[in-house]
């Protein structure tokens, strides 16, 4: 160990490095290599089904044509005809929990509560504005009515079809990656003052295709891929990891404590503006819409959709798609929301009393905190919706630059193995004594800051300390070894 310092010091001299350099290189370099060993596979897995999530509304367009392609028709029916067409067409005289009126040559969507089904899914069917016709029945999830096709790859990428024990995988590898990209960027920062000046921007940011070392050629791409996207993938773990179970719920309580929240319009007929918060996650990742079933009353869903729909366009909701949801509950308000989640962002809603038919409480989108307008960007941005193809196209290059790096890491760890070794092998680990070198006011910061972050984010603090213990261990194991190995050397002398 003294050794290593020693050597680590007159490196250090002669190059110039900062002291930073000798505890926490080698620090970063053992905490990224474990992380990438661990979530390397959950993070290719989380991308690939994240990728095929973002193409999902392609996808919708084509597998199920028929249900959402309507007839164009210069008189379309009424909404309220279609609306009893739906209810004509299931047997049922319940009022629906949402009516998500025709746009752009498509259907319009009514959806009704189903008891037999699971909790936040809904029955949905589909009418021809101009026919009435029924041209689908089907199941859909969640407030945003996703279709079996699309709920199915959300539920592979949020918990592999395993139901809740299954998000731990999605929550471990958003915890984890944004503590790689920026342990790799530390690592890049802290290498590059060890390089010729004239070499830097080409050593780190510029892969090396005719590099004939193959595990420095390898390392090349790593690092460039890594440096280049960092802040895409920063921008994937903090937007996921609202989604997640454990440290989702951390995030929704801070938001909470400083009233950052999304507001939402009050359906009380005699209440005040903003009675709720509204959940932008509504319909992705765990988020389910409609809970419980429970449909409207018939008292209180009493009222015209069409006249519903007619007082909140005067109000100003102006967005080609809307959503109408009926009181729940007699003496109460219906709401009409917009649901335009690209940019330019359209999400104002009001609520409209349907007897005397005018508004009585309205949020504005303008009128949101900045807090509360960022996270809907976000989670838009995350879902491939806010700028259409080509914020779909980002997604799927840092979907592919994932797994990229997962493949380039274990690549690396391979080509380090002994070239006469005997069987499978993989390369070393990267060297111990990190920890010993850290300073005292180091060992402080660190600790404090990881546990501040492990109990706000807890799969990282669990799988960390995991990470430690397993590290004790093969530390133990590599003592024994070298005692053995200095006792035999001794006893044959």
């Amino acid at each position: 160990m003294s050794t290593a310092l020693d050597a680590s010091s007159s490196e250090r001299a002669r190059t110039g490095a900062p002291i930073m350099s000798v505890w926490l290189l080698p620090l970063l370099r053992r905490l990224h290599f474990y992380a990438g060993l661990l979530v390397g596979p959950f993070l290719v897995v989380a991308a690939v089904t994240g990728a095929l999530y973002v193409f999902t509304p392609q996808l919708e367009r084509v597998v199920y044509a028929n249900a959402l392609t309507g007839t164009a028709s210069t008189q379309p029916l009424s909404l309220d005809d279609q609306v009893d067409a739906a209810r004509r067409s299931i047997g049922s005289p319940d009022s629906p929990v949402n009516v998500r009126p025709a746009s752009d040559g498509g259907t319009t969507r009514v959806m009704f509560a189903d008891p037999a089904l699971e909790r936040g899914e809904s029955r949905a069917v589909f009418v021809d504005p101009g026919t009435g016709r029924v041209t689908g029945d089907m199941t859909v999830y969640g407030t945003s009515g996703a279709l079996p096709l699309r709920t199915t790859i959300d539920r592979l990428h949020r918990d592999l079809l395993l139901g809740e024990p299954g998000r731990l995988y999605s929550e471990l590898a958003a915890s984890w990656l944004w503590v790689l990209a920026l342990s790799g960027l530390c690592m890049v920062v802290l290498h590059r003052r060890r390089v010729a000046r004239g070499r830097r921007a080409r050593v780190t940011l510029v892969p090396r295709p005719a590099e004939a070392n193959a595990y420095r050629r390898t390392r090349s791409w790593h690092t460039a891929t890594g440096v280049w996207l960092a802040v895409g993938f920063l921008f994937l773990a903090a937007s996921g990891l609202t989604w997640s179970a454990h440290a989702g719920e951390n995030v929704a309580q801070l938001r909470t404590a400083l009233n950052w929240t999304t507001p939402k319009v009050s359906t009380d007929l005699g209440g005040a503006s903003g009675g709720g918060a509204e959940d932008e996650h509504a319909g992705h990742h765990g988020h389910d819409g409609h809970q419980g079933h429970q449909g409207p009353d018939d008292a209180g869903a009493q009222g015209s959709f069409d006249a519903v729909l007619a007082t909140a366009r005067e109000a100003g909701l102006d967005s080609r798609i809307v959503e109408l949801k009926p009181a729940s509950a007699d003496g109460a308000a219906w709401t009409v929301s917009e649901n335009e989640r690209s940019w330019p962002t359209q999400v104002d809603s009001v609520a409209v009393d349907p007897q005397r038919l005018h508004v009585t409480d309205q949020v504005r989108f303008s009128e949101w905190g900045l807090p509360a307008k960022l996270t809907q960007w976000a989670i838009a941005a995350h879902m491939g919706l806010l700028f259409g193809l080509p914020n779909q196209l980002v997604l799927l290059a840092l979907a592919a630059a994932i797994v990229v790096l997962v493949v380039s890491g274990y690549t690396m760890w391979w080509r380090r193995r002994p070239t006469r070794a005997a069987g499978v092998q993989f390369g070393p680990l990267p060297p111990r004594g990190a920890l010993r070198a850290t300073p005292v006011w180091a060992w402080l910061a660190l600790g404090l800051g990881t546990v501040a972050v492990g109990l706000f984010v807890p799969l990282l603090g669990l799988s960390l300390l995991g990470f430690l213990a397993v590290d004790l261990l093969l530390g133990l194991r590599a003592r024994r070894r070298s005692d053995g190995t200095a006792a035999r050397a001794a006893s044959q002398e």
